[in-house]
């Protein structure tokens, strides 16, 4: 006996800037990527998919198995208007969670690296993100990834604490939970315990 599963997907609609596409990344197109063989009318930059975007797909496909499809909160093939060729990804690693917070992520083809698409990819993201009442996005890049440290301070985030692997950055917009917890306890101050 066949067990079928119903995705059921919410289309939506590219996000569209000066000299990008961001494509919401279909179950089909995700399938794709991870195989390494874009469809017919698929047009990709040579180096695409990287390692990056196969993971994402992954996620991707492993989210829309178990909990249905992401969007908008899911993956976006990043596209050249001139050309329609994906030079890269971005997206979301999950959905916002119950403060309103949500982790990115993005890479680009060696080709398209200091073009600035990412950051013109990630500002849109970010804009999106804060239209569907997300209050903080937080990214992260590895200390010697200096590129990427200047794609998110580019876009608008700001840095946020380190660890030996990474540093982090995030984005608070004023007026949400985020911004109203950072400012009830000013930086270099601790609150005292009792007792």
């Amino acid at each position: 006996m066949l067990s079928h599963r119903v995705i059921h997907l919410h289309v939506m609609d590219d996000l569209v800037t000066e000299r990008l596409v961001l494509h919401p990344m279909t179950v089909g197109e995700a399938e794709r990527v991870v195989a390494g063989e874009p469809a017919g009318g698929a047009r990709w930059a040579s180096g695409y998919p990287t390692d990056g975007d196969v993971f994402a797909a992954e996620r991707f496909l492993n989210a829309c198995a178990s909990t249905g499809a992401p969007q908008p909160f899911g993956a976006y093939e990043i596209r050249r208007r001139e050309d329609g060729r994906a030079i890269g990804g971005l997206g979301f690693h999950g959905p916002a969670a119950a403060d309103g917070s949500v982790v990115i992520g993005y890479g680009l083809v060696p080709a398209a690296r200091g073009k600035g698409y990412a950051s013109e990819a990630l500002r849109a993201l970010l804009l999106f993100a804060r239209s569907r009442g997300v209050t903080r996005v937080q990214g992260d890049a590895d200390h010697d990834n200096i590129a990427s440290q200047h794609v998110m301070t580019a876009a608008g985030m700001r840095p946020a604490g380190q660890d030996e692997r990474v540093r982090y950055f995030e984005i608070t917009w004023p007026g949400t939970t985020a911004e109203e917890e950072r400012k009830a306890v000013p930086p270099g101050r601790r609150r005292r315990r009792n007792g």
